[in-house]
């Protein structure tokens, strides 16, 4: 069963007072207006007894109650369709697995079929719903076709996760118009039309959150890495412009940069870079795949219901501040 819909911004939290009418905003600021009354003495008194019900009556009408049954529905994802791109290998599948055992219902998306069927077969070991869907983050096409597949499975989509990526290297003088097009399509064509494509389904949940994987990459100057880094920097920047946009239908959008995590494309980095990497942390070691789910859980759950255009670092104490 689809997880409950609603039009238009996301509901108050159930354990936060919610205003006593959608005028309260204008009645304030029309009591707080040093002007003259121009309205009849009883019209004023109406108004004023307007004001006094939009504003709370105790503390507790102003404060979040947690009792245990909020406190364990923070990272709570049950009856939340996510997808993620990217999501048959390394941190993507790490970050499928976290939402499967969170209680979400996930969609892996990656351009090969075969290990999309692998990874949707393994989430549902762990005793999840779960399906995999080809998909080409470069082909605008596949994109809309995704979302579509995913709604028809699953009746909806709550969270979108753009972790697919191109880490493309390649040193200035032998950069190729080539290679700079390819990284824009995966790195951030691929990621904002995905939202753009799944916008409608976004607006109708309530518990809408679009989470981008960006990187440490952003922050800090590498050899060789203009190209992915400056990708990177491009999708914070969106971020942080959609979580802008988006807020007043109730989506929030935020980012996470990994640092070095152990994965088979990190290996497949000479030794010697590997070393460099760990050895810029302060916590001198590579990270797991799977300790980028916690973060990633905390921006896209009610646990982070009030953070929205923020980046976080997960980087063991390594990028500059």
């Amino acid at each position: 069963m689809g997880a409950q819909r609603r039009p238009g911004a996301a509901a108050p939290s159930a354990t936060t007072a919610a205003p006593a009418s959608a005028g309260c905003a204008t009645a304030t600021a029309a009591a707080s207006a040093s002007a003259a009354p121009t309205a009849s003495a009883g019209g004023v008194d109406a108004e004023r007894q307007r004001v006094r019900r939009c504003r709370p009556t105790d503390q507790r009408q102003r404060v979040r109650v947690m009792d245990r049954s909020t406190f364990d529905r923070l990272f709570d994802m049950s009856d939340r369709t996510v997808i993620v791109t990217g999501g048959t290998r390394g941190i993507g599948l790490a970050l499928a697995q976290g939402y499967v055992l969170a209680g979400a219902r996930v969609v892996v998306a990656s351009r090969k079929a075969e290990a999309c069927d692998q990874a949707a077969a393994h989430l549902r070991e762990l005793g999840g719903e779960a399906i995999g869907v080809p998909t080409h983050l470069g082909e605008v096409d596949d994109l809309g076709a995704l979302v579509e597949r995913t709604v028809a499975e699953f009746g909806g989509v709550d969270v979108v996760v753009n972790n697919a990526a191109n880490a493309l290297a390649q040193p200035l003088g032998q950069m190729t118009a080539d290679g700079l097009t390819k990284s824009f399509e995966v790195n951030l064509r691929g990621p904002v039309f995905l939202v753009q494509a799944a916008l409608p389904h976004l607006r109708a949940s309530e518990h809408a959150a679009v989470l981008n994987m960006v990187s440490v990459g952003a922050f800090v100057f590498a050899p060789m890495l203009a190209i992915y880094a400056s990708m990177k920097a491009a999708l914070m920047s969106f971020t942080r412009s959609m979580a802008a946009e988006l807020a007043h239908d109730g989506i929030r959008v935020n980012a996470l940069a990994p640092g070095p995590v152990d994965t088979d494309m990190m290996r497949k980095n000479p030794q010697e870079a590997i070393d460099g990497m760990v050895g810029a942390t302060l916590m001198r070691r590579l990270a797991s795949a799977d300790e980028m789910v916690g973060p990633a859980l905390l921006l896209t759950s009610d646990a982070g219901s009030y953070l929205t255009g923020q980046v976080i670092i997960v980087d063991g104490g390594g990028t500059p501040r």
